[in-house]
């Protein structure tokens, strides 16, 4: 079967069967897996396999495999790579919340912008701290911020949770030594301090643009902070009525937030790979200085603390569950040989390069939800015909198209797509019609502010 029908089905049954039949989220994505592994033929199985370097004789085995234990790897994969650090993050932004120290914070950034721009000092953080830290992990730092901050102001919330989103999702997929960016740039004999700039260039005026579709939305769409095992409105409006005399200074308050960032920052500019730096460890020393100043300033018992962050992990948990069946969803997809089928699509049409670059890359996007995946699978399909004699202007503005050809359009396949929704307390329909549709504002803002640099500052 044509891998272009496979994705077809599979996302006829995942998106029908939240939107339509109300299903958990969890129920659909499985379900869209089975569909898509199920389908898969022999061939294309033992072809994927081929392609990630496997012997003849293993990936005739893999292909052998049944589906369900197919899809269970992928969900396993997922849970690895974001179980412990949704977990930890999950505690985190409870103890933030408990302890007042989100609310010191948020207080303390409204006396320095003032309300009306406190919006654009959460994209600015996202912004920044999209350039050495994942997106998930930046998103989880942020967004007991925002919800602080709607505690104090009871405005503007969904407009917070897009303004961090757009920051942290463009740097992602730009400026290096994010992954994706730099792999784009290693493969194309681009410069990083070249990527650096362009991509922080490209990627600001794509979050901007982002963040006027994002203040339109919200004078029209009220998110507010729902209720959620984490904590009831009761307890956060209480929260919110502290003095500040009952808060922790800024120093303490920040503490939790800044260490990761430092840590992993700083182990991923330096390239030492220390232990501190490894995401896991780092937001584990950031959950025991939360915890540690939880317990101090509510004077709370060790029974009392873990009572209070029991709600933090029941939370989590169901975070991670959807996002690793979104993860194995997107596994399957992969498996079905939907990369090489655009390829072949994308040679079949004359199309200029970079809007090539940036089409190529949103389709696999698309397929399997991945930004970082599309971004490596698409640079080998343009690699060859980006040298700049070929081109006429510098490879960095291919590079760039790739990156903003990954923003659109994230869905129930996209293990960011339920992190964002989860942790914000958003429903699949306002994550689609908010976050996923900025994205894809955002892709063709990149792709049009790169095609005219290229046209002007060809660099060549």
């Amino acid at each position: 079967m044509d891998p272009l029908w496979i994705l077809f089905a599979g996302m006829i049954v995942v998106m029908g069967g939240i939107l339509t039949l109300r299903l958990h989220a969890f129920l659909a994505l499985v379900l869209g897996a089975l569909t898509v592994a199920v389908l898969t033929p022999h061939a294309a199985l033992e072809a994927h396999a081929i392609s990630k370097k496997l012997p003849l004789e293993e990936a005739a085995a893999f292909a052998k495999k049944p589906a369900i234990e197919r899809i269970t790897a992928a969900f396993g994969n997922t849970c690895a790579k974001v179980g412990i650090l949704v977990a930890l993050a999950s505690v985190i932004g409870k103890c933030l919340m408990e302890s007042g120290s989100a609310d010191r914070i948020v207080r303390t950034a409204l006396r320095i912008f003032g309300e009306q721009r406190a919006q654009f000092a959460f994209l600015g953080s996202g912004f920044l701290l999209g350039i050495p830290i994942f997106f998930d992990t930046v998103f989880f730092l942020l967004i007991p911020l925002a919800k602080a901050l709607w505690l104090r102001t009871r405005r503007n919330y969904l407009f917070s949770v897009m303004a961090i989103v757009a920051g942290a999702t463009m740097t992602h997929s730009l400026v290096p030594p994010t992954p994706g960016p730099l792999f784009v740039a290693t493969q194309l004999n681009v410069d990083l301090g070249t990527m650096i700039v362009a991509g922080c260039a490209v990627g600001l005026f794509a979050a901007l643009c982002g963040c006027l579709y994002a203040y339109w939305l919200n004078n029209r769409m009220d998110l507010p902070v729902r209720e959620s095992a984490q904590a009831s409105l009761a307890d956060l409006e209480a929260l919110a009525a502290r003095s500040n005399s009952e808060l922790p200074p800024l120093w303490m308050a920040i503490s939790p937030i800044a260490l990761p960032i430092v840590l992993i920052g700083g182990n991923t500019v330096s390239g030492a790979h220390s232990t501190l730096g490894n995401p896991n460890i780092a937001l584990g020393l950031s959950c025991c200085i939360a915890l540690a100043l939880l317990a101090w300033q509510k004077r709370s018992s060790l029974d009392q603390l873990g009572d209070s962050i029991q709600g933090a992990l029941a939370d989590a948990g169901l975070i991670i569950l959807v996002t690793a069946a979104g993860g194995a969803f997107g596994g399957v997809l992969q498996q079905s040989g939907i990369a090489p089928r655009i390829q072949e699509l994308s040679s079949a049409h004359q199309i200029g390069v970079l809007p090539l670059a940036f089409g190529v890359t949103a389709l696999v996007r698309i397929a399997q939800g991945s930004a970082t995946v599309a971004m490596i699978t698409s640079v080998g399909i343009i690699a060859g015909m980006a040298s700049p004699e070929q081109l006429g202007f510098h490879p960095v503005y291919v590079a760039l198209a790739i990156g903003a050809g990954s923003k659109p359009i994230p869905w129930m396949n996209d293990s960011g797509f339920w992190v964002i929704c989860r942790m914000s307390g958003m429903t699949e329909r306002e994550m689609l019609k908010s976050n996923s549709l900025m994205m894809l504002i955002m892709g063709l803002a990149g792709l049009a502010a790169t095609m005219t640099l290229a046209r002007f500052f060809p660099m060549v």
